[in-house]
C-alpha cells in the first residue's frame, strides 16, 4: 500500500553529505530549503495560491474567507474540495448567540507572512464581539496547520468556532472512538452510516455533550439536530475516496477540540467538521486552538490513527 504522508519533505531534510558530492549537485541544506520554499503561499490578487508538488490550489478564493478552495491533488488531478472549502471558519457560537450565519459573513483580511505562511483576521466589529485571526502554514507538501486565535471584546460563554471541511467525493466518513462498538469496544475510527442519523457528533466527553445540546444548533439560519456518538479517543475525522485512494485527514489536539461532526459518509455536504474551544472567554482574554489537514493515499486506519497520535504529542510552536 502506498502512503504519501511527509516523505518527500522529511527525507530531503534527513539527508547528509557523502564523500565526493559534485559540486554542481545542490547541497543537502539547498535541496531541503527548495521544497520548504514551495510550501509558502504566493500572493495572486485577492488570492494566496500555493503548489506544494502534491496539491495545487487557492487559499481565500476572491478574498473571501473559504479557506483552501479547488484543491487538485498533482498525481490525479482530481479536484478534492467542496465549494465552501477546506478548513473554512463556518459558525460562531456561545451560549446565548450565533454570531452572523458564518465567519464568512464579516469582513477580513489576508496578509502573506514572512515566511510564506498567510493571516486571515476578522476585526471586532458590530455583530462579532471578538477579533478573530487563522493563520495558514504548509508543514509538508501533504499537511496543512491552522491556528485560529481568537480575543474576547465581552465575556463569552462556552464560545465556539466550528471548523468546516468540504470534499468533493469522499464518500466514506469515520472518526476516531474511544470505544468502537464493532471492535469489543477497543479504540478504532468508527465509520459514520446513515442507520445512525443523518448529522452525526462525537464528544470529547460528557461535559462536550452539554454545549453541545445546550440551545447553539437550534439558532437560524440550518438549524441542526445532531445525533450524539460515542465518544472520541482523539479529534480525528477522516474522508476517504474510493477511486482515486486519497484520503484526507482532519485533526486537533484534545485540549483544543471538544467534538467532532459529520453527517453520514455519502450525505451530500461531504463534510468534516471540528468544534473548537467550547469553553468561557472573558473579556480581553485570548485563546489559540490548532487544528491540521493531512492529504495522502491508501492510508490505513492504523496509519491514520499513528498519523494523529504523533501529531497531539506535538508541542504547539
Amino acid at each position: 500500500m502506498r502512503c504519501r504522508i511527509l516523505v518527500l519533505f522529511h527525507a530531503l531534510a534527513a539527508l547528509t553529505l557523502r564523500p565526493g558530492l559534485n559540486a554542481s549537485e545542490p547541497k543537502p541544506s539547498e535541496a531541503a530549503g527548495a521544497v520548504a520554499s514551495k510550501l509558502g503561499f504566493v500572493v495572486d490578487g485577492k488570492e494566496f495560491r500555493f503548489d506544494t508538488g502534491l496539491l495545487r490550489g487557492v487559499l481565500r478564493p476572491q478574498g473571501r474567507s473559504l479557506g483552501l478552495a479547488a484543491v487538485i491533488d498533482a498525481g490525479s488531478g482530481w479536484t478534492l474540495s467542496g465549494g465552501l472549502g477546506l478548513f473554512s471558519h463556518y459558525r460562531l457560537l456561545d451560549a446565548g448567540a450565533r454570531y452572523g450565519g458564518g465567519a464568512w459573513d464579516f469582513p477580513s483580511q489576508g496578509r502573506l507572512l514572512a515566511d510564506g505562511s498567510v493571516e486571515a483576521a476578522w476585526p471586532s466589529q458590530p455583530g462579532l464581539p471578538f477579533e478573530m485571526t487563522a493563520t495558514y502554514r504548509w508543514n509538508a507538501p501533504n499537511a496543512l496547520d491552522l491556528v485560529t486565535t481568537v480575543t474576547a471584546r465581552k465575556d463569552l460563554q462556552r464560545f465556539e468556532v466550528f471548523l468546516a471541511s468540504y470534499f468533493n467525493g469522499f464518500a466514506e466518513s469515520l472518526v476516531y472512538v474511544k470505544s468502537h462498538p464493532q471492535r469489543s469496544g477497543k479504540p478504532g475510527l468508527m465509520p459514520a452510516v446513515r442507520s445512525n442519523g443523518d448529522w452525526q457528533m462525537f464528544p470529547r466527553d460528557d461535559a462536550a455533550v452539554k454545549v453541545i445540546l445546550d440551545g447553539r444548533w437550534q439558532r437560524p439560519p440550518n438549524p441542526v439536530d445532531w445525533k450524539i456518538m460515542p465518544a472520541l479517543a482523539g479529534p480525528l475525522g477522516v474522508r476517504r475516496d474510493a477511486a482515486t485512494g486519497l484520503t484526507a485527514l482532519v485533526m486537533a489536539p484534545p485540549d483544543d477540540c471538544f467534538a467532532v461532526a459529520t453527517p453520514y459518509g455519502e450525505e451530500g455536504h461531504r463534510s468534516v467538521y471540528l468544534s473548537l474551544w467550547g469553553r468561557d472567554l472573558k473579556t480581553g482574554q485570548t485563546a489559540r486552538a490548532r487544528a491540521r489537514l493531512v492529504i495522502g493515499r491508501d492510508i490505513s486506519d492504523a496509519q491514520a490513527v499513528a498519523i494523529y497520535e504523533a501529531y497531539a504529542k506535538q508541542p504547539a510552536r
